[in-house]
Parts: structure tokens; C-alpha cells; sequence
């Protein structure tokens, strides 16, 4: 392997982990708060990309400027995924929230498939072309090792970690997380706006998602009903890997994740390329279960 080619294939790695990031947050962030797998939070990525193709189709007939199109139309579909954010919180799980763990797990599991299908009856189950506009981005120039959409797509995960960082850690809604993260019923005594927090967790998980959806999106150039599950099964096994409930956690087993399908696809076959994140999750769980920057909580009674 050649210098020039094991820097494409560490960069495609490097792509594939930046999208999985996007997703692992909203996993991680909401695990750390009320300790729920949300399962639903595939479908959101996918919702993102959708919405997205359905805005520039339609602003596209108002003969505006390319940039104003593409930034009108993600910051739409961005305040659209939000809105199915907060409402999957509000409806399938607040009311179940002080329940026993394998209901809110059915339920999270039932809100994947009901979107799944809802989109499936909406839309097509065919695959849908995508408009590869991150190619046209004129910042950003194609090269042998790094193209456009690639560069795009590092910037903006790198733009968002730094703003989701600077949140949590700053502000008072941030403090609001880490303290219901801590300890839930403490924060409650304290004032902590239990309601609120949480459902302001849902929504930055879904700007990250349908973020991510509208990126992958763009770089490929199809979109599907389906996109999401896959999706978000390796990003849920990323949070896993990292240590689920820790945000740098996430963030790390997503590029492990992608750099690890990309080289094994590379080095091994193309056919196994879901299987590489199956196997780390198997491996993760009988090495370290709470992940590679996670830590073993004890119980307090």
C-alpha cells in the first residue's frame, strides 16, 4: 500500500467517523441524562436527509442563488428535525420516563419503526437521488488525498464538537445537563428545570443527526426509508466504544469505528463492511464494557 493511498483510506475513515460522531452524540448526551437508549435517533438522521431534499426540490422552483438555496433549505430542515426531536421526547417517552428500562427501550424501539414506515409511505422505498452540492463549495478544492466534501464534512463536525463543548460547559442549560447527568434527583431539589433540560437534550441531539443525514447525503448522492438504522446502529456502537453517557468517549469510538471499516473494507473485503462494527461491539463488551473512556458506576442505595 502506497503512501499516497493509505492517506485516502485513513481520510474516508476519518469521514465515515466524523458522520458517526454527529450521531453518537445525540446518543451519548441523552444516556447521560436519562439513561435511554434512544433507538429513534437513526431515524431522525435519516428524516434530516429527506427533509433537506424536499426543501431544495422545493425552493429550487424560486429561481434564488445557489448559496442562499442551500442555506435556506438546511436551516429549515435543521429546525424540522429539531421539531421531531422534541416531539419523540414529548410523546413516546416523558410519560414512561420513571418507568422500568425495557419500556422505554419497546417504546424507543416502536418510535424507530413507526418512522421508518411513516417515511416509507410518504416518500418511496426506492433509492432517491441526492444533489452532490459539497462538491461546489469553492473553499474547498478536490485533491488526490482530500476532496471537497470530505474537507466540508471535517469542518463541520469539527465547528459543531467545539460549539457543543463550549454549551455544556458554559452555559447555564449545560450546567443543567451535567447536574441532571450527576445525579437526577438531586438537580431536582435544586431547582434544576428537569422538563426542559431534557427535551432541549433531544433537540441538540437531532440538529446533530439530521446535520450529519444532510452531509452523507450530499457526499454520496442518494438517499433511502433505511439509511437511518444502519446508521445508527454503528454510531450507537461508537457511543459504546467510546463509553456511552461520555461525550470525547463518542466522539473517539466513532473515528476508531470509522477508521476501522474503512481500512477493513480495504484491507480485507468490502462485503464484511457492517460487520467490523458488530465485532468491536462484541469485543468492547467482554474487554471493557463501560467503554474505552467510560467508568463503572456504583449503585447507591
Amino acid at each position: 500500500m502506497s503512501l499516497e493511498y493509505f492517506l485516502q483510506v485513513f481520510v474516508s475513515g476519518f469521514t465515515r467517523g466524523s458522520i458517526y460522531a454527529l450521531i453518537a452524540l445525540g446518543y451519548t448526551m441523552v444516556y447521560g441524562i436519562i439513561q435511554l437508549i434512544n433507538f429513534a435517533h437513526g431515524e431522525i438522521y435519516m428524516i434530516g436527509a429527506f427533509s433537506l431534499l424536499i426543501l431544495i426540490g422545493v425552493l429550487s422552483m424560486l429561481n434564488l442563488p445557489v448559496l442562499a438555496l442551500i442555506l435556506i433549505a438546511v436551516l429549515v430542515s435543521i429546525l424540522y428535525s429539531a421539531g421531531y426531536g422534541f416531539t419523540i421526547e414529548r410523546l413516546a417517552y416523558r410519560q414512561i420516563r420513571n418507568a422500568q428500562r425495557l419500556s422505554l427501550l419497546i417504546s424507543a424501539i416502536g418510535m424507530s419503526m413507526f418512522l421508518q414506515n411513516y417515511v416509507l409511505l410518504a416518500q418511496t422505498s426506492s433509492f432517491l437521488y441526492f444533489p452532490k452540492f459539497l462538491e461546489d463549495i469553492p473553499l474547498f478544492q478536490n485533491t488526490n488525498i482530500l476532496n471537497a466534501s470530505q474537507a466540508v464534512i471535517f469542518s463541520a463536525t469539527a465547528l459543531i464538537m467545539i460549539l457543543l463543548t463550549v454549551f455544556v460547559r458554559y452555559t447555564r442549560t449545560g450546567k443543567a445537563m451535567r447536574a441532571l447527568s450527576q445525579d437526577r434527583t438531586m438537580a431536582v431539589l435544586v431547582g434544576v428545570p428537569t422538563n426542559r433540560t431534557i427535551s432541549i437534550t433531544f433537540i441538540i441531539g437531532s440538529i446533530t443527526a439530521a446535520i450529519g443525514g444532510g452531509l452523507v447525503s450530499a457526499q454520496i448522492g442518494q438517499i433511502h426509508f433505511y439509511m437511518g438504522f444502519i446508521a445508527g446502529i454503528k454510531a450507537f456502537v461508537a457511543a459504546v466504544l467510546g463509553g456511552i453517557g461520555n461525550i470525547p468517549g463518542a466522539v473517539l469510538g466513532s473515528f476508531i469505528l470509522g477508521l476501522t471499516e474503512s481500512f477493513g473494507t480495504t484491507l480485507i473485503s468490502s462485503d464484511y463492511e457492517d460487520v467490523f462494527a458488530f465485532i468491536i461491539l462484541i469485543l468492547i463488551l467482554i474487554v471493557k464494557p463501560s467503554g474505552l473512556l467510560g467508568k463503572n458506576r456504583s449503585e447507591k442505595v
